[in-house]
């Protein structure tokens, strides 16, 4: 978003280095970024093009090989009790090939398409969200990812086939002080003639306790030769002044291997460095596009996992009379979790075809899919946790001590939590998607809002603003969703009438377009800091988005050789879109009744202090210590932690 009327040095900066991140928005149009400017591009997503059946046959045998190997070796409980995975698993799927799923063949990988990759970490979520973490965090953030994209031939060639074959990699950004803001980054990277020296202390370094390679983000300062600025750098993990500092521990995925890791005067050669310097955040960010893709491949992994659990339960449980599935209250609890299991899935196919077809941006789609699947999978494992209750909050290893079912629900929802949080939280998500959403408004209408902007600029963006909105305004009064015969493709004797549900999409993506329209107008610069209202104008394009992947991915599989299920899938994408028109609602509603003004106001009152009486009463039980930790630059006085599997 634009600056607000009195941004302070450190906004500015924050600001600066993450628009020059974003690169240049000269792209085809995507689907979501089209819908968020009240553009419903059905054509974008449908008819989907027939996939190839090479990569069709290699995707299955994998697949079968994984389900296999999965079922055999992994043993869930054995790596929550122990707080680790043994060896033996990462050598297994090494030997699989697992670590190579997503690197071409080229260099020793499975070169598995993103359909494909994303079902394979479904799979193995559903065996163990920690294992699914260790070779997601590999090779979706990882060293794969970033070189592939941005390295040399030379980077490709000495690195990627190591990956394939197993060597742990990690993507090392946070920051015990630097989360979203990477204007504060602490880590630098000193030029030493042709190499440089790195310091700095790196946070939830996810792989990087038993990690060979590293993904490292570090600002170089600009000098001489040297244009400085945040740059990324593969490094050795072994490397002498490296020290892993601390194994972190969480209230989920304990196989985790995850930590504190300091950088001392560690060196760096130059053509270990990734890109041209000052270009780390937008590799970050781009690797970041198509990996975030992997949290709605966890949330489907889940999905299915609760509804088999809560289905079975559902049947087998019996009160007052008859199953509890037959009782009102469970039954909408499984067809949430049902309906929504196949819309996160619908969406996650959809999306990962258009990554595979590489024909425009996805980092919108990819940003929506992974909001929506963080927030549906911890609701899912919620719903699990209730439907099964008291049973739901009992661990799976005292179940099974008292000669039941051992079944893992409390750990789902531990599991899940994380995924709201990581690779941009909740919060962070809805602002970046925002950003996207508006960014055709700022391009032609942005310096009218800009303060900085002298009166030159503000006259230009005037004359082109009023040819912009001269031609989209009167695009948002009417539109096909008005037809009462439209996408009528999706009307199929017998089966629920999805055309409905398209023409709603459409109605309601000109409304959403109007909204968003209206409160630029309304705050101007000033709308950034509206954030609950921009989150709000997100979720409905992001539901929106799912509504329309759950139909279109419906008639697929009517379609294409999957007539059996058919009309069960129509039915599953006509419930999703039930339950999510009042979601929408609701939001639309809130956008103008809403309590945001008291909590601007309470929250203000809340931080100077007013209200600490309320607090009176109760324990702290926390220990004493600072909130940050104090992280000065100098060797490590922490024994290595570092412990890189054979």
């Amino acid at each position: 978003m634009t600056a607000t009327s009195d941004p302070t040095d450190a906004e500015r900066e924050a600001r600066r280095l993450a628009e020059a991140a974003r690169g240049a928005a000269s792209r085809t149009p995507g689907f979501a970024g089209e819908l968020f400017l009240g553009r419903f591009r059905l054509d974008l997503i449908h008819p989907r093009p027939d996939p190839d059946p090479e990569a069709v046959r290699a995707g299955e045998r994998f697949l079968t090989a994984l389900r296999e190997f999965c079922a055999e070796h992994i043993d869930a409980p054995l790596i929550e009790r122990e707080a680790r995975i043994p060896d033996e698993v990462v050598r297994g799927l090494r030997e699989l090939g697992a670590f190579g799923m997503n690197i071409s063949p080229r260099y020793g990988g499975l070169g598995l398409n993103h359909v494909y990759y994303n079902r394979a970490l479904a799979v193995l979520t559903s065996a163990s969200p920690a294992v699914g973490a260790l070779l997601s965090a590999h090779q979706s953030i990882g060293v794969p990812q970033p070189v592939a994209l941005f390295g040399t031939e030379e980077q490709k060639s000495a690195y990627l086939p190591r990956c394939a074959r197993g060597a742990i990699s990690a993507f090392l950004l946070t920051e015990p002080d630097v989360g979203s803001d990477p204007a504060r980054l602490g880590a630098t990277a000193e030029p030493d003639g042709d190499d440089y020296l790195l310091d700095g202390v790196k946070l939830w370094t996810t792989n990087g306790v038993i990690a060979e390679l590293l993904v490292v983000m570090a600002d170089v300062p600009g000098s001489g030769d040297h244009p400085g600025g945040i740059t990324a750098f593969v490094v050795e993990a072994d490397s002498p002044g490296i020290t892993v500092e601390h194994r972190n521990t969480f209230m989920g995925l304990r196989g985790i291997e995850n930590g504190v890791t300091r950088f001392h005067r560690v060196r760096v050669p130059g053509g270990q460095r990734i890109g041209a310097e000052g270009a780390g955040l937008k590799i970050a960010l781009t690797t970041l596009n198509t990996g975030r893709l992997a949290v709605p491949a966890v949330a489907v992994g889940a999905g299915k996992w609760c509804l088999r659990i809560a289905r079975q339960w559902s049947a087998e449980r019996v009160q007052w009379g008859k199953p509890i599935g037959e009782h009102e209250a469970i039954g909408a609890k499984l067809s949430y979790i049902a309906a929504t299991t196949f819309a996160m899935e619908a969406l996650l196919e959809v999306f990962g075809e258009m990554a595979d077809e590489e024909r425009g941006d996805i980092r919108l789609e990819a940003a929506v899919a992974k909001l929506l699947g963080s927030e549906f999978a911890g609701r899912m494992a919620d719903e699990l946790v209730q439907l099964r209750g008291g049973r739901g909050y009992e661990t799976a290893a005292s179940l099974a001590a008292r000669g039941e079912r051992g079944v893992p629900a409390e750990q789902l929802l531990r599991d899940m939590r994380i995924n709201r949080i990581f690779e941009g939280s909740s919060e962070i998500m809805r602002l970046m998607i925002a950003r996207e959403a508006v960014d055709p408004h700022l391009k032609v209408a942005g310096a009218l809002i800009d303060p900085e902007q002298n009166f030159t600029a503000k006259r230009k963006a005037a004359l082109a603003a009023t040819g912009f909105y001269a031609r989209w305004l009167p695009s948002l009064t009417a539109g096909r969703g008005q037809l009462p015969l439209a996408y009528g493709d999706f009307r199929v004797p017998g089966h629920p009438d999805l055309s409905a549900e398209l023409r709603y999409v459409e109605r309601t993506a000109r409304r959403l377009a109007r909204a968003t329209f209206s409160g630029m107008a309304r705050w101007q610069g000033a709308l950034e800091t509206r954030q609950r209202y921009l989150g709000r104008l997100v979720d409905i394009g992001a539901e929106l988005c799912a509504m329309s992947a759950a139909c279109v991915h419906a008639e697929r599989l009517r379609t294409r050789g999957h007539r059996d299920n058919g009309k069960q899938a129509y039915e599953l994408a006509h419930a999703f879109c039930r339950q999510a028109r009042p979601r929408i609602e609701d939001l639309f509603a809130q956008l103008h009744h809403s309590s945001d003004a008291a909590d601007r106001t309470l929250a203000r009152g809340i931080l100077d202090g007013a209200y600490t009486w309320l607090e009176e009463g109760v324990l702290d039980t926390s220990t004493e210590g600072p909130w940050i930790a104090d992280t000065p630059p100098g060797p490590s006085p922490q024994p290595n932690l570092h412990r890189p599997i054979p």
